[in-house]
């Protein structure tokens, strides 16, 4: 390759003074080697190899896959290219089956990704679609690809990978991560220090990855990382940068900073009993490390956090005189890290381990082979799954004893016995666990229905899918601990090693209940607690890129709080006077009457001009119609209904009298539009029969400037003049098995009985006809214009 780029480079960096020989030979070298090198590229296809296209899915890939492998496989095939063409196809699904992988052979015709710097997404730069250049040719030694340390390469991160696997390992173990980018000149001295701390942290288990902006710019914005250098943290999926000066130091505590606090208990002689006691509550076992260090070690915290769901930790200082009884209990070398596990039995531990070089493999493999109780309880779905797997395979069983029991006194003895068995138990095919039927009352109703048997019952069981469908066998005879229990339990375990289909019955188990779990008032503080810890955190460190959104809020809320205050402060005296009832002069638009009185006129030829005809745009006069005779009850009526409304200076209140002006009444409803007439049955029983309508109670709202009203008529309300029962004509009472054509006769008397209301009755219902008229949500009934003059003046 590097004979090519010098060819590349003859080419391009010729004297304009050669020959023409000379260039034409230099171009045919070049393009018999940039043949070779398109020919070796094409030597191998994953595609051709598998037969398949390039917009092939995984499912077609893995079918191709299967089907050449078993015909190609060199145990089956014993063609000589067989082992050959074997390899090439396993390369060749390895490739496609991976989605990193294939992107990059796609785009640039990378086979490995081993090392994605070297042969990385811009290893190579296109030309013309047929020429690749080495971008190492023209590299500087800023950080670039040509000088970048081989460790960053190992540990660089995309963000499906960041997504998919960094984020759900972060609650396991933390992670440390660096933003970078080829041109960045300060990461330079930051690189050293990197080194030096990625040597120490990444044996102790703390996850490393690298981000380079300059090809990752989607994870960089993802992670909130808008500069470069930048280090961060990420534990159980949050994000911490990190804000001091870059030393190895600093780093280290950066890292054990991020660790959640009491991960590690500091046990002493005076609170090792509680300590390990406290196993039968939070359901695990204790582990010891003594140790001469003041402080716990970050290995330490570090498995404590990896193993939190399942194992309480606690650490002693040897260098304490509080300790001195802890180290002769235990006869604990004082020259050796030591660990002690503890479980069910508080005064012997369960394993031990002692070494000198602790190192983290150790302690793995150690706390895996003791991660849970002899006899475990369930109390989440998580814990079952583990204890009690699916089936995978015939030979892969696996089967739970579970003691269904409670957790009063009277239940203690077949508990322990039950302890003392599992104790005892060395099938690793078998585990003894045990359940508290009120911490889990749908799972023992299942297991328990239509049983004889009730708490305390031992249930042998074996889980066949992941829906929760089981099959199981109660042991008869219940449980309660005697020889007798545990010889008949003993029994049916060889008989299940012999035959396994004596779990006859089958049962599809609900999914358990988190015994553990917080209150939601508990895990809401705690979600403030931790965002409002990175808000000040971020303005601690002008972060402003990333508090914009947050500033830009807040400073929203504000104006919008400032402007609501303000139009409070400087709204209408009027409007303030409606809403907190207050009087007095100068507030126009207050519906708070004014005067203990209402002021009503008489609308005539001499009024009509100002109080309808030129009536100032928005006004409304509100017209009683009345006649001589019930002038003075239907005014009194009048202004006790309108009076909460005189406050309103768009109103003014008239009457009008119908003996006098009924022409003009007339005139005006035979004028108006849209069905604005005397109802049907008024018209039948009323001019039909040779009389004038009665327009007596009317009420008529006129706008003058938009030429429109609004009409109020007398409505029976369900009484009769009298508040009495309803009688016919000569008084007495009609009963309800009347004919047909009284029937009739009835329906006649009620459309009429507007017309016989008492005068008092009639304006009832003016009150809320006033409040829809304020509302604007009465019909509007337009006139071309209002009647004239003449309509106005006395009937001759």
């Amino acid at each position: 390759m590097q004979l090519r780029l010098i060819v590349v480079a003859s080419v391009f960096f010729q004297p304009r003074v050669m020959a023409k020989t000379t260039v034409l030979y230099s171009v045919v070298i070049l393009c018999v080697l940039l043949a070779g090198a398109l020919s070796s590229t094409a030597e191998f296809d994953p595609y051709t190899i598998l037969g398949i296209t390039r917009s092939a899915n995984q499912a077609e890939i893995k079918k191709a896959y299967k089907r050449l492998a078993k015909e190609w496989h060199p145990d089956k095939n014993k063609k000589p290219e067989a082992e050959d063409m074997f390899i090439r196809i396993t390369e060749s699904y390895e490739i496609l089956s991976s989605e990193e992988k294939r992107a990059n052979y796609d785009r640039y015709r990378q086979m490995d990704s081993a090392q994605p710097y070297d042969r990385g997404p811009h290893a190579f730069r296109r030309f013309h679609d047929g020429f690749y250049f080495d971008e190492s040719f023209f590299s500087f030694p800023f950080g670039g690809k040509g000088t970048r340390d081989a460790a960053d390469g190992r540990h660089v991160l995309h963000f499906s990978q960041y997504v998919n696997d960094i984020t759900p390992d972060s609650f396991r173990k933390p992670y440390l991560i660096k933003i970078t980018s080829d041109w960045c000149f300060s990461c330079v001295h930051v690189d050293p220090v990197w080194r030096e701390a990625v040597q120490e942290l990444e044996p102790l288990g703390v996850g490393i990855g690298v981000v380079d902006v300059s090809y990752e710019r989607r994870l960089a914005n993802h992670l909130g990382a808008h500069r470069t250098p930048s280090i961060l943290g990420v534990v159980n999926g949050k994000v911490t940068f990190f804000h001091y000066a870059v030393a190895k130091e600093h780093l280290v505590q950066f890292v054990e900073d991020l660790l959640p606090q009491r991960l590690v208990e500091k046990v002493t002689d005076r609170n090792d009993r509680d300590f390990l006691n406290s196993w039968h509550q939070v359901n695990k076992p204790h582990v010891l490390l003594f140790d001469q260090v003041p402080a716990v070690p970050l290995l330490y915290k570090l498995t404590a956090f990896a193993y939190k769901d399942y194992v309480q930790f606690g650490y002693v200082d040897q260098g304490l005189s509080e300790t001195a009884d802890l180290l002769r209990r235990y006869n604990i070398n004082t020259y050796a890290p030591t660990m002690l596990v503890f479980k069910e039995d508080v005064v012997k531990p369960a394993d031990i381990i002692q070494s000198k070089g602790m190192k983290k493999q150790i302690i793995d493999e150690f706390i895996s082979n003791n991660k849970f109780l002899l006899a475990p309880r369930l109390v989440n779905q998580k814990v079952f799954d583990e204890l009690c797997p699916v089936k995978q395979f015939h030979r892969r069983r696996k089967y739970c004893v579970l003691l269904i029991t409670g957790e009063e006194d009277a239940f203690v003895p077949g508990n322990e016995a039950f302890l003392s068995l599992a104790a005892g138990n060395t099938r690793e095919v078998v585990r003894f666990t045990y359940v508290y039927q009120r911490q889990q009352p749908p799972l023992c109703a299942a297991l328990l229905v239509g049983r004889d048997g009730a708490p305390p019952q031992v249930v042998i069981l074996e889980r066949r899918s992941e829906a929760g469908k089981v099959v199981f066998k109660p042991v008869p005879g219940g449980w309660n601990g005697s020889e007798e229990d545990k010889h008949r339990l003993l029994e049916e375990l060889e008989r299940l090693q012999k035959d396994p289909s004596i779990l006859t019955h089958d049962a599809t188990l609900p999914e358990l209940n988190n015994e553990f779990a917080s209150m939601f008032l508990i895990r809401w503080i705690h979600t403030a607690y931790d965002y409002l810890s990175e808000i000040v955190d971020d303005l601690l460190h002008n972060n402003w890129r990333e508090m914009m959104p947050l500033l830009s809020l807040i400073f929203s809320a504000l104006f919008i709080l400032f402007g609501t205050v303000v139009i409070q402060a400087f709204r209408s005296e009027g409007e303030r006077a409606v809403k907190g009832g207050e009087r007095g002069p100068g507030r126009p638009h207050s519906r708070l009457p004014k005067k203990n009185f209402v002021e009503v006129t008489e609308l005539t030829d001499i009024t009509y001009t100002s109080n309808l005809v030129k009536l100032r745009p928005g006004h409304i006069n509100v017209v009683l119609v009345l006649t001589d005779a019930t002038k003075n009850v239907l005014l009194s009526k009048f202004a006790k209904e309108v009076y909460s409304f005189t406050g309103s200076l768009t109103l003014h209140f008239s009457f009008l009298n119908a003996a006098k002006h009924g022409e003009w009444m007339s005139a005006l409803l035979e004028h108006a539009q849209d069905a604005m007439r005397i109802d049907a049955e008024e018209e039948e029983g009323g001019a039909g029969a040779g009389r004038k309508a009665d327009y007596t109670g009317y009420v008529l709202a006129l706008n003058g400037h938009k030429k429109y009203l609004c009409l109020f008529k007398p409505v029976y309300t369900g009484d009769d003049t009298d508040g009495k029962p309803e009688e016919d004509a000569a008084g007495a009472t009609r009963p309800r098995s009347a004919s047909r054509d009284e029937h009739q006769h009835r329906r006649v008397a009620a459309r009429s009985r507007s017309t016989i209301l008492q005068v008092h009755h009639k304006l009832d219902r003016l009150g809320l006809w006033m409040e829809r008229l304020m509302e604007g949500t009465l019909p509007r009934y337009y006139v071309p214009a209002w009647p004239g003059l003449d309509k106005i003046t006395v009937n001759k």
